[in-house]
């Protein structure tokens, strides 16, 4: 299974927010510059966490970013789902559809492979994906001009 580029943003922003010291917001640009990731595609995944309300996004002097307290309980499994949608692995009803969709059995076994993917990543919370090592690794990540985030 592979997830899309918009669901490795959203995890990346996700697990970067978590590690901020409380009170300490980031903006949607900085979090794009460290993950080296175009400014762009990042505000569509800051803009569907905070639909999904796994983050709080404030405007102005003092605005920013923060990981909600959703945010930091929230599954590693229900995430993803939300961000890839109820798409199948397999496009069997694309365009044009599959002649083999009437009487296939590889749809049904894929379908199941893919929930059994989901199944594995439910036990794990966004605060079990950024303890040590990873969360001083993000911590230490730097924007481009070398400079600290935090």
């Amino acid at each position: 299974m592979r997830l899309t580029k918009f669901t490795d943003l959203a995890l990346r922003a996700v697990m970067r927010l978590a590690v901020a010291e409380q009170g300490a917001s980031l903006t949607t640009r900085e979090v794009a510059e460290v993950m080296d990731a175009p400014y762009t595609h990042m505000a569509k995944a800051i803009s569907r966490l905070q639909h999904l309300g796994v983050v709080e996004a404030r405007r102005g002097r003092g605005g920013g970013l923060e990981l909600t307290g959703l945010g930091h309980r929230a599954s590693v499994g229900w995430l993803v789902r939300e961000l890839e949608g109820e798409d199948e692995v397999v496009a069997c009803e694309g365009d044009p559809p599959c002649p083999l969709r009437a009487a296939c059995r590889l749809r049904r076994a894929l379908r199941e492979a893919q929930e059994a993917f989901y199944a594995t990543l439910d036990p794990l919370t966004v605060s079990d994906v950024v303890a040590s090592p990873t969360g001083p690794v993000l911590l230490s990540l730097t924007g481009p001009v070398g400079r600290t985030l935090d």
